[in-house]
């Protein structure tokens, strides 16, 4: 019995070892018609031949557009109409409603065709350009409208950080359109792109990170620059490129603190009811006047703010011809009072003056003035007698 059940061991183990391997997916198997020449990111073009049958039911959209467009929608459609013709879609412009809508026919064949022109009528509502707008028909090109208004809440602030996404002259606009190579608008409280799928996520991201005020689009431009280089470089294709990548630090700007209100003390009693018209006229008395008593105060009153304004405006242009005061060299010899002591500038100008008199005395010394001269009578003869 024991030898028995060990061949039945041994049979199970074997018949174990030559089952197939299981894979997690339910689809999850080799197929042998695929191979590495295909490429599975390809998308083929729509061949009408896949749907003779045309469409089962009709879809419809529409959208909105605001006043200033109608007239050049007026001119445009039917160019529009025209495109969308070809692909078995009819449109129409509602203008008392002021909206746009596409629907399909029984023409129609490619089932995906109505969501393209869902996106064409929303991005000719957001003053997207039509013969821009008209290339959402491609199969490999989408679109993505991102709004912006409800990012932030000041209006002056918005404001400022959607001129920060355009740049000066649109210079940041089109740094950011050859970058991504997305087509980017910005109309009003929204931003139009189109694009590649990997575009529009990069444009999304600037747009945000701008409005949001977490990272300026000049850091987004210089971070899109350097990897549009390291693409470029086969051997760092499986690597990591954080270490390459600036990394860019907020600072910290002092903002301006908000003055917060005192708290008053609590009370559980209501604020005082302030006085209404009629409570002011019985205190001043002039609820028992009559109208024609009424009218002649008011106009009393309204007489005399009218002087005072003539006055105070009189008095204005009086003082426009008044001269302005002369200012006067004030010396550093002054008395403190401003005014001048005649007594003491005299004792002044006297003393200068004798001790000037002095100076020129001592320089005049002469030591003839001081030696007798010979007596002049004794030089001549004595007379005879």
């Amino acid at each position: 019995m024991e030898y028995a059940n060990r061949e039945e061991e041994l049979e199970e183990t074997k018949q174990l070892q030559q089952r197939k391997p299981k894979y997690k997916g339910k689809h999850d198997k080799p197929k042998p018609w695929d191979d590495g020449t295909i490429d599975h990111w390809n998308i083929e073009k729509f061949d009408p031949s896949c749907n003779e049958g045309g469409m089962l039911a009709v879809s419809t959209f529409s959208t909105l557009f605001p006043k200033y467009r109608e007239k050049y929608l007026q001119q445009v459609w039917p160019d529009v109409r025209r495109v969308l013709k070809q692909y078995g879609v009819s449109c129409d412009l509602n203008l008392n409603e002021g909206s746009m809508s596409v629907s399909t026919t029984l023409k129609t064949r490619d089932p995906y065709i109505i969501m393209k022109s869902k996106d064409l009528i929303k991005l000719l509502a957001r003053s997207v350009p039509a013969p821009q707008a008209m290339k959402i028909l491609d199969d490999e090109m989408q679109c993505d409208i991102i709004p912006i208004s409800n990012l932030v809440s000041n209006k002056e602030r918005f404001i400022k950080r959607r001129q920060h996404l355009i740049g000066p002259n649109s210079s940041t606009l089109k740094a950011i359109e050859i970058l991504t190579n997305c087509y980017v608008l910005v109309q009003g409280n929204t931003v139009a792109a189109m694009g590649s799928f990997k575009g529009l996520k990069q444009v999304r991201r600037i747009v945000e990170d701008s409005i949001l005020n977490k990272k300026h689009p000049i850091y987004h431009i210089k971070t899109l620059m350097i990897r549009r280089e390291l693409e470029k470089i086969p051997d760092l294709a499986n690597e990591s490129w954080d270490r390459l990548l600036p990394k860019f630090k907020k600072k910290n700007v002092k903002q301006k603190k908000v003055k917060s209100k005192e708290k008053k003390p609590y009370t559980p009693f209501p604020p005082p009811q302030p006085p209404s018209k009629i409570d002011l006229e019985l205190e001043s008395g002039d609820y028992f006047y009559s109208e024609k008593r009424k009218s002649a105060k008011k106009w009393q009153e309204k007489q005399e703010k009218q002087a005072e304004k003539t006055a105070a405006n009189k008095r204005k242009r009086v003082e426009a011809f008044i001269p302005p005061k002369e200012h006067t060299n004030k010396h550093t010899d002054e008395p403190k009072d401003g005014h001048n002591d005649v007594a003491t500038l005299t004792q002044s100008l006297k003393e200068k003056t004798k001790k000037f008199g002095l100076k020129n005395s001592v320089e005049n010394l002469k030591a003839e003035n001081y030696i007798a001269a010979p007596d002049e009578r004794s030089s001549k003869k004595p007379r005879g007698k």
